[in-house]
């Protein structure tokens, strides 16, 4: 069996953001040289998030949306504990618990094997620094 790592690098401009991350993980599992087997893609800081979504352009519109409902759930301003430290990000732990930490996408013929619309995005919380995202891929 076959074992690839890799990281992959961000560092947003914002406090929060939503990358679309599936061509980075492609070009992983291509270099990785695994036909079958699977990929697992997590984010290594607990600020932010690896999920699964459809990249269609009205959704895409619609993250305004979806921050702002992740913002009523789990608002910046409210008083959290963790804050106490010296810290202002909270909400950021909060909301990656909410959305998630990783995926695991099976590869066959070596190509990651997606539902129809299905994208792999990287959900930032806490940006304005950098953080990295694992790809890790087993299999044969």
């Amino acid at each position: 069996m076959k074992s690839f790592r890799e990281e992959l690098w961000f560092e947003t401009s914002t406090r929060r953001a939503y990358l679309n991350i599936t061509e980075q993980v492609r070009q992983a599992v291509r270099r990785s040289g695994v036909q079958e087997g699977l990929a697992l893609v997590n984010a290594m800081h607990i600020t932010a998030s690896v999920y699964i979504n459809d990249d269609e352009p009205g959704l895409l519109k619609d993250y305004k949306d979806y921050d702002e409902f992740l913002e009523r759930v789990v608002p910046q301003a409210a008083r959290y504990r963790h804050n106490d430290t010296g810290e202002d990000n909270g909400d950021a732990h909060v909301k990656r618990q909410l959305m998630g930490r990783e995926v695991v996408v099976a590869i066959t013929g070596g190509r990651l094997d997606f539902g129809p619309w299905e994208q792999i995005f990287y959900g930032e919380f806490d940006g304005r620094r950098r953080k990295r995202v694992l790809v890790k891929v087993i299999g044969e």
